[in-house]
């Protein structure tokens, strides 16, 4: 019991070293650019870019032991003359970074590629990776109508990661000060 309590006592300190703040101070620099879609034979697909300038003020934190999150959001709309608008699907994935202290290397899992996991010795080659949306399956091509108009929307949440073994129960007055971009959308005929 005695070294629980030591336990929590030194993640308690080690979290207040880390400078929260500079989640917050990023939402007016986290947006989408160099969006994209296009079909392959069977499916729609989605490439973006994250422009995440908090890279550097992350590293502190990261290194902290606080993974980090980046949930993305996507969803098609039918655009219908006359009628409501039908929303096709509402999809979410996750990129996951975490940092391993003993071996110095970064752990990121991509959810949208079947939770594939991949190592880097460098943070900057993983936030690359963790900022793309790299062919994501929207819809299948047989669920649109020909000529017509569809929007499609997307959105992040980043740093949405809770503290490690859901200390934020235990410490509530610490936040990560969760950032979202606004709604970014491409309209399209098919």
């Amino acid at each position: 019991m005695r070294f629980l309590i030591h336990l929590i006592c030194v993640i308690f300190v080690l979290l207040l070293s880390v400078n929260t703040t500079v989640f917050a101070e990023t939402n007016n620099k986290v947006q989408f650019k160099d969006a994209t879609l296009t079909t392959s034979n069977s499916h729609l697909l989605l490439f973006a870019t994250l422009d995440n300038n908090a890279q550097t003020k992350l590293e502190e934190a990261l290194h902290s032991g606080i993974p980090m999150e980046f949930t993305f959001q996507v969803k098609l709309i039918h655009i219908r003359k006359n009628w409501a608008n039908e929303e096709l699907c509402d999809l979410e994935f996750v990129h996951s970074l975490k940092y391993d202290t003993v071996k110095e290397q970064y752990h990121l899992q991509l959810e949208e590629q079947r939770n594939r996991t991949m190592i880097f010795q460098k943070l900057s080659e993983a936030m690359k990776i963790m900022n793309e949306i790299n062919g994501f399956k929207v819809i299948e091509l047989g669920k649109l109508i020909p000529d017509s108009s569809y929007e499609l929307r997307m959105k992040a949440s980043l740093y949405e990661k809770t503290l490690p073994m859901n200390l934020h129960y235990v410490i509530p007055f610490i936040s990560l000060g969760n950032v979202e971009t606004d709604w970014y959308n491409i309209e399209f005929n098919y």
